[in-house]
């Protein structure tokens, strides 16, 4: 049982935690949790080993058996190191630490999520997590989006990261990968969704709440929509309008 904090693989946990750099170079992420890890398992994700403690309930116990058989290094730690590398009050006694790929781009994808400048990890793993369940077949970040394997966006994506190919990329990269499609941008002066053609294979842009959209997402634009609204709200959250957004895509497309 791994008692010290002094521990290595205690340490990696904790940068992985931590800064995104320490991800890229370790080419390693932390995923927490019984769902996480079983999500993890279920898409064949490539494990570098998982870690976990005595309050593990009856079903993370049967997963901790699982990734034995399955070859998957696996150890147990003292509740208080849990506790000290968990991201939530209630820790489940279980993580992974995983290897940080990127599934592959369709040759010719028809619908293309960008999340511009959003920082907020919450707001960035709902949209991910809605990416996942509209059928998005990709989504592209840009270097001012924050990172997409920190910690509280991969919790909040519920397992979209195992699903959904997330690439990091800069703006001339997505205009290149972007080049057979029609760019909406979110925004409130743009026309309604609901008059909107979304039926095309497209890209939808969604800013951030607070600085809206970056000059290069504006140039790669080419028509800006809607969500009508009753009342004087001015704006959504950023999660809620993404996810507003690309279920409309949705709608048009199973209506067809």
């Amino acid at each position: 049982m791994i008692t010290s904090s002094q521990n290595s693989k205690i340490k990696l946990v904790r940068a992985l935690l931590g800064r995104a750099k320490e991800r890229r170079d370790a080419n390693a992420f932390v995923a927490e949790g019984v769902r996480l890890v079983e999500e993890a398992v279920n898409s064949n994700w490539g494990f570098q080993f998982a870690l976990y403690d005595e309050s593990l309930n009856e079903k993370g116990k049967l997963l901790v058996e699982g990734l034995k058989l399955g070859g998957v290094e696996v150890e147990e730690v003292s509740e208080s190191v849990m506790k000290s590398l968990s991201e939530t009050e209630t820790p489940q006694g279980i993580l992974a630490v995983l290897e940080l790929t990127q599934l592959p781009i369709p040759n010719y994808p028809n619908f293309i999520l960008i999340p511009d400048q959003i920082r907020d990890p919450g707001n960035l793993g709902t949209l991910l997590r809605t990416a996942a369940a509209a059928g998005v077949q990709a989504v592209l970040l840009p270097p001012e989006t924050t990172d997409a394997f920190a910690p509280k966006v991969v919790r909040s994506g519920m397992g979209a990261h195992f699903r959904l190919p997330i690439h990091g990329m800069t703006w001339d990269e997505i205009r290149a990968q972007t080049k057979s499609l029609q760019i909406f941008l979110a925004d409130m002066n743009g026309q309604s969704c609901w008059e909107t053609d979304l039926r095309q294979p497209l890209a939808l842009i969604i800013g951030s709440e607070s600085e809206g959209a970056s000059e290069e997402a504006r140039k790669l634009t080419m028509q800006k929509i809607s969500i009508p609204m009753a009342g004087n709200v001015e704006s959504l959250n950023a999660g809620v309008a993404g996810s507003v957004l690309m279920f409309e895509v949705v709608r048009q497309r199973l209506n067809t």
